[in-house]
């Protein structure tokens, strides 16, 4: 007659699953809300052995049982549940991986409706469908080795009961109050059956949830990792990766492949007149009007401070430096004056396309060539290799 039901069934599902997907489980915030959990399942077993007992006192009063058979299971589930929550505010439970302490929980459960069922098999049938409902908690919390052990007790119960014994095991149906009593038995159960099968969706529902806001979070984190913080561009590791992968791809289907390294002309006198902050929005500025600018195809990385690499996959030369020649023209022609007046902010690149022989460090080594012969011809200009 009792259950391991916890109330609430949607809050509990949530902290359930809040709680899987936890990773520090010694945390203690996680076992403040373990305790409120069971705290809330132990209140729900309560109830439930008082529905029970309910119950059994109809029978009392139809004759079938002696009204002590009804104190006593109350008491009895009363006792087994109290030795458990004082196990859970011990912390006891928090020392194992199954905190709830499942398996000697159901072991405690069904050995009460074991006795009962030997002490009043008149009405066996009660206890013996309250085996189902101490099974359908099981099943939330319980691995499957657990299930194994407590299906085996179940079945050494069980067969002690209908193999070693003669026990008239009945339901008494006999008068309208113990068909009454009878009904309500198995009301009960299914409806707290019901009750754990609703936890257990909910639970699923919100664990689905969860794993699709963690995939989205773990999409935001390798973004995040890819990524200059500052302008958004990609970092250096990636980009320096995705050159690799440009080479190679290159090489594979025989197109060509530029590379532009690109500096803004003069940006520590900008840093040094202005402050930091203004040099940020500058180089931010600056990653914003190259994206506005470029292929989807191409890809924008942060080399390393005021450096910057642009892919160009199937671009040769003299288109690649075309194009760096009109970004050149657009950022010279931005109105900078927005972050001081005044200022003027321009860029020198270096622009190389990719050569039988080259590697990824050749390939750099080249455009930093080109880009040093930009910057020694005066800066605010494109130069080749």
């Amino acid at each position: 007659m009792s259950t391991a039901a916890t109330s609430f069934p949607e809050r509990n599902a949530a902290e359930a699953a809040d709680l899987a997907l936890v990773p520090d489980a010694a945390a203690p915030l996680v076992r403040a809300r373990r305790v409120r959990q069971r705290r809330q399942m132990y209140l729900g077993q309560v109830a439930s052995y008082s529905l029970g007992a309910f119950v059994l006192l109809l029978y009392a009063f139809d004759g079938v049982i002696s009204i002590d058979i009804a104190s006593l299971f109350w008491f009895g589930g009363l006792l087994i549940i109290g030795t458990f929550a004082v196990l859970s505010e011990a912390g006891v439970g928090d020392r194992f991986s199954d905190h709830y302490l499942t398996v000697f929980q159901i072991s405690a459960h069904m050995a009460l409706q074991f006795v009962f069922l030997l002490s009043v098999p008149t009405i066996g049938v009660a206890f013996l469908s309250v085996l189902f409902l101490i099974f359908a908690f099981g099943t939330l919390r319980m691995t499957s080795i657990q299930a194994m052990l407590t299906w085996a007790i179940a079945t050494a119960g069980l067969a002690a009961v209908f193999l070693a014994s003669d026990l008239p095991i009945g339901m008494p149906v006999a008068t309208r109050l113990q068909r009454t009593a009878s009904m309500l038995c198995f009301a009960l159960v299914i409806g707290q059956c019901a009750f754990l099968g609703l936890f257990g969706a909910t639970l699923r529902k919100i664990l689905y949830r969860r794993s699709i806001e963690l995939k989205a979070a773990y999409q935001r984190i390798e973004e995040l990792a890819e990524l200059d913080e500052l302008t958004g561009s990609y970092n250096r590791r990636c980009i320096m990766r995705l050159l690799d992968a440009e080479i190679e791809k290159s090489r594979q289907t025989s197109t060509p492949c530029a590379i532009a390294l690109i500096d803004l002309d003069w940006f520590k006198r900008i840093n040094d007149a202005h402050g930091h902050p203004v040099g940020d929005e500058v180089l931010r500025t600056f990653a914003i009007t190259i994206f506005a600018n470029i292929r989807p195809a191409d890809c924008f990385g942060r080399y390393g401070g005021e450096e910057f690499l642009l892919l160009l996959p199937g671009m040769n030369g003299e288109a690649a430096s075309r194009m760096l020649d009109r970004l050149r023209g657009i950022v010279a022609d931005l109105d900078w004056s927005a972050f001081s007046p005044g200022m003027r902010v321009t860029i020198s690149a270096g622009v190389v396309t990719l050569r039988d022989n080259d590697t990824a460090d050749t390939f750099l080594v080249r455009a930093d060539s080109a880009l040093y012969s930009a910057k020694a011809q005066g800066r605010n200009r494109i130069a080749t290799s």
